[in-house]
């Protein structure tokens, strides 16, 4: 399998409110830069999508290293509460409803077709690629918000 590393974030003004997403996906040496956003979401649904979204333009099943700002996403996956929500119909532990799970079945479908492992990262702590992604999403925002 080929490996890849991928770096990813997501900011919204105000939450809810326009959000964006940026991520770098990164092999052998060359990078790929990509980014988007939506006119009405949260952060979480950013954190989300960036990550869904990154590792759904790998083109053949890929040993990934991907490395987040976001504790909702790496202990998401890495804690085992994504897989449990799913099983118990998308309820939590206190059977009160999950979050996004139209975005966490998204993120659990690419987990099957690649061999991930999750990476906490500290945001906006001078972490190259974590703020570049912060440059991406953010940049992402401004064709909803009007706002540079």
């Amino acid at each position: 399998m080929k490996y890849v590393e991928i770096f990813t974030d997501g900011a919204c003004q105000g939450n809810p409110g326009p959000g964006g997403w940026g991520a770098i996906l990164r092999y052998q040496g060359k990078e790929k830069e990509i980014s988007g956003g939506e006119p009405d979401t949260t952060n979480n649904r950013m954190e989300l999508t960036a990550a869904i979204e990154a590792l759904s333009r790998l083109k053949e099943p890929c040993k990934v290293a991907l490395y987040s700002d976001s504790q909702y996403v790496c202990n998401g996956m890495n804690k085992g509460w994504a897989q449990s929500w799913k099983k118990n119909g998308w309820r939590k532990s206190d059977k009160s409803p999950a979050l996004n799970p139209d975005l966490w079945e998204a993120l659990l479908q690419q987990t099957e077709r690649h061999a991930v492992e999750f990476f906490w990262v500290k945001g906006h702590a001078g972490h190259p690629e974590n703020e570049r992604c912060d440059q991406l999403a953010v940049a992402a925002i401004a064709g909803f918000s009007g706002k540079k």
